[in-house]
C-alpha cells in the first residue's frame, strides 16, 4: 500500500538501532525495528523498567543513571522530552549517528497530505475537530502525534487518498526538517518555559511548522494572536479570527450559535479547523462536525451538576494562559482549583483576573506559594484555600460551593508533581466528583 515504507523496512535489517525512552509512545517503534530485523539498543532513565518483553525481543538495555553513557548507532531516535543539542546526542552525532525522531520519519514516509497543529492552547481541540471534519467529509483519516498515538509504524497502511490530522509540541518540531502541507498554529503565549531557554527559542520552535513549507501548501494562523499574525507560510497563508465574523457568522457559513463548545477560544479552535479543510471537504460535512462535537477529555469537559453545581475538568490547563482563556468561558463566578509543578510562566495575568471571575481559590501543588503572592498582590483578592492535595481540594469546594457556582480544576501548572501527567490528574478529579456524586444520590 505505502512502497516508500516497505522500502524503508528493508533497509533496516542488520542496522543498529537506538531508542531513547522505553515508553508508550515509543514501544510501537521499538517493536517496528525488530520486527525489521535491526539490531535495537533501548537506553531510559528507569532502572525498574519491566524487561520481560524487551529480552524476549534480543533489545539491548540500558538502564539507569548512566542511560545515556556513550549513546551511538547507526541511527538514534530522540524522544521528545530530551533537547536536541543534549551532549549525549551531539557525541553521537560526532561518531557518526544521524539523530532523528518518530516524527520526522514518519513526515519522511507518509504517502498522503499532513494537517499539522501546534500552537499554545488549543492543539488537540483543533486536531480533533480536523480529523472529524475530513472523516465527515468522506476521507480515510489518521490521528496522533502528540495527541498520543505514533503514526510511523501505521504509515505501511496508509494510501495517498487518506489524511493524517498531527499535534505536534515545540518538543517534537525544534529538529524536525520537514512541513505538512497544511500547517495551523492556534496561537502562541509563554509556555514551557521550564524546558526552553527562553521565549524566543519557544516561538522558533512552533514556526518550524512552516519553515520548510513549498509554495504549493498551506499556513493557517490566528490573526487575533500578535505572535501568529507576524508569521506567514512559504505557500498560501490565510488568517482566522473575529475579523472573519458577520452577524455572528463565521466566513459566511457556521453561526457561532452553533457552536457546543463553551469560550470564544474554542471558537477560534473551530475558525481554524474550519480554515484548514475548506476546500477539501465539503461545507455540509464541516456542519456536521461542528454541531455534533462536544469536546476532548480534560479540556474544560463538564463532569457533573449537583445541588445547582457545576463541575469542570480542565486538567489540560498546565499553564496561566490556558486558565485565563478557560476562566473566560464560564459566566459567574467559579471555585478554582489550581497548582501543581509551574513552568516558569509568570502567574499574574491570571491573577488580575480573579476578583472579578473567581469566588475562592483552592491552591494545591508546589507552586501554591507563587500563585497565592501573585493572587495577594491584587486589590480585592478572593479567599484562599491551601489544600493538602485534589481531594482535599475538591471537598472543600463541595462545602462552599452554592447554586449556580462553577468548580474548576484548571491548575495553569503541569501535574509533575503528585501525577504522571495531566490526564491521570484529570482522571483523578473526575472520580472524585463521582464520589460525590453517588454520595448525594445516596442522600
Amino acid at each position: 500500500m505505502n512502497p516508500a515504507f516497505d522500502t524503508y523496512i528493508q533497509s533496516l535489517a542488520g542496522r543498529d538501532m537506538t531508542v531513547i525512552g522505553a515508553g508508550v509512545s515509543n514501544s510501537p517503534l521499538i517493536r517496528m525495528l525488530c520486527s525489521a530485523g535491526a539490531r535495537v539498543t533501548v537506553r531510559d532513565r528507569n532502572p525498574a523498567l519491566p524487561r520481560e518483553e524487551w529480552d524476549n525481543l534480543g533489545v539491548g538495555l540500558r538502564l539507569g543513571e548512566n542511560y545515556l553513557d556513550r549513546v551511538g548507532g547507526d541511527v538514534v531516535f530522540r524522544t521528545p522530552g530530551m533537547r536536541p543539542d543534549h551532549p549525549a546526542l551531539d557525541s553521537a552525532r560526532a561518531g557518526g549517528s544521524r539523530v532523528t525522531s518518530e516524527m520526522e520519519e514518519f513526515f519522511a514516509l507518509c504517502p498522503c497530505p499532513i494537517f499539522g497543529v501546534t500552537g499554545s492552547d488549543g492543539k488537540t481541540t483543533t486536531t480533533s475537530l480536523i480529523a472529524d471534519m475530513l472523516a465527515d467529509g468522506g476521507r480515510t483519516v489518521h490521528l496522533g502525534g502528540n495527541i498520543g498515538t505514533p503514526l510511523l509504524t501505521r504509515a505501511g497502511e496508509m494510501s495517498p487518498l487518506d489524511a493524517c490530522a498531527v499535534e505536534l509540541s515545540s518538543f517534537q518540531l525544534m529538529d524536525m526538517t520537514r512541513s505538512p502541507h497544511v500547517a495551523v498554529i492556534t496561537n502562541l503565549s509563554p509556555n514551557h518555559l521550564d524546558w526552553h531557554r527562553d521565549m524566543d527559542e519557544y516561538t522558533a520552535a512552533k514556526r518550524r511548522l512552516l519553515d520548510f513549507q513549498s509554495a504549493d501548501d498551506f499556513a493557517v494562523l490566528n490573526g487575533d494572536n500578535p505572535a501568529t499574525a507576524a508569521l506567514r507560510g512559504r505557500g498560501r497563508t490565510k488568517y482566522f479570527g473575529g475579523h472573519t465574523v458577520y452577524d455572528g457568522v463565521i466566513d459566511g457559513l457556521l453561526p457561532i450559535s452553533d457552536i457546543r463548545l463553551p469560550g470564544w477560544y474554542n471558537v477560534e479552535n473551530v475558525m481554524a479547523a474550519m480554515t484548514a479543510v475548506r476546500g477539501t471537504v465539503s461545507d455540509e460535512a464541516i456542519l456536521e462536525t461542528v454541531r455534533n462535537f462536544v469536546g476532548v477529555e480534560h479540556r474544560n469537559q463538564w463532569v457533573a451538576t449537583m445541588g445547582g453545581v457545576h463541575y469542570y475538568n480542565n486538567s489540560i490547563g498546565s499553564s496561566p494562559a490556558r486558565t485565563v482563556s478557560t476562566l473566560h468561558a464560564h459566566v459567574g463566578r467559579v471555585l478554582l482549583i489550581a497548582g501543581g509543578r509551574d513552568k516558569k510562566v509568570p502567574f499574574d495575568e491570571m491573577a488580575r483576573l480573579l476578583p472579578d471571575h473567581v469566588k475562592v481559590l483552592l491552591l494545591i501543588g508546589e507552586a501554591a506559594s507563587q500563585i497565592e503572592a501573585a493572587a495577594r498582590r491584587v486589590p480585592s483578592c478572593p479567599p484562599i484555600v491551601r489544600c493538602e492535595g485534589l481531594a482535599e481540594a475538591v471537598a472543600q469546594a463541595h462545602k462552599l460551593a452554592t447554586p449556580g457556582d462553577t468548580v474548576l480544576l484548571s491548575p495553569a501548572c503541569t501535574a509533575f508533581d503528585q501525577y504522571r501527567n495531566f490526564e491521570e490528574r484529570g482522571r483523578h478529579f473526575v472520580d472524585l466528583v463521582g464520589v460525590l456524586h453517588r454520595s448525594e444520590g445516596k442522600d
